[in-house]
């Protein structure tokens, strides 16, 4: 049974609620990342998406001075490092997302995983699979 730990991204950054969206992009470009958890009081609130400052602010019109809590997702999910690959494809194909925030056994944020982090071995490739199908469904 894989675990999160050996697959997951350690490089992980929080942004504050209270940043404008557009330093949050530059962050996600500057880091390469496609989301990042928001945080505030030692705590992940929500993440942040390229595709929700697409979606929620750009395609809205809205002016790269709007705070990242405006347009953010609440209700972070999220898994243990040592959860099983199997485990969080499941968290994922239920949330319908393609990044999840991994914590230790403290909830402390210690990494990301990316549905395609579960394609690199090619023994995890069916939960991958089954996760994406279920994301990629309709809501």
């Amino acid at each position: 049974m894989q675990q999160l730990k050996n697959l997951m991204s350690r490089d992980v950054k929080v942004v504050s609620p209270e940043m404008s969206i557009q330093d949050a992009a530059k962050q996600m470009r500057d880091g390469d990342f496609g989301m990042m958890p928001v945080g505030e009081d030692d705590r992940m609130i929500g993440t942040i998406s390229d595709r929700d400052i697409a979606i929620r602010a750009v395609a809205e019109g809205k002016d790269t001075t709007t705070k990242v809590r405006d347009v953010m997702s609440d209700g972070v999910a999220w898994a243990y490092e040592d959860d099983s690959v199997e485990h969080a494809a499941k968290i994922m194909s239920e949330r319908q997302v393609r990044r999840l925030p991994v914590v230790d056994r403290d909830k402390r944020l210690v990494g990301i995983v990316a549905l395609g982090d579960f394609a690199v071995e090619s023994s995890e490739i069916k939960p991958a699979g089954q996760a994406l199908c279920a994301i990629s469904q309709p809501a």
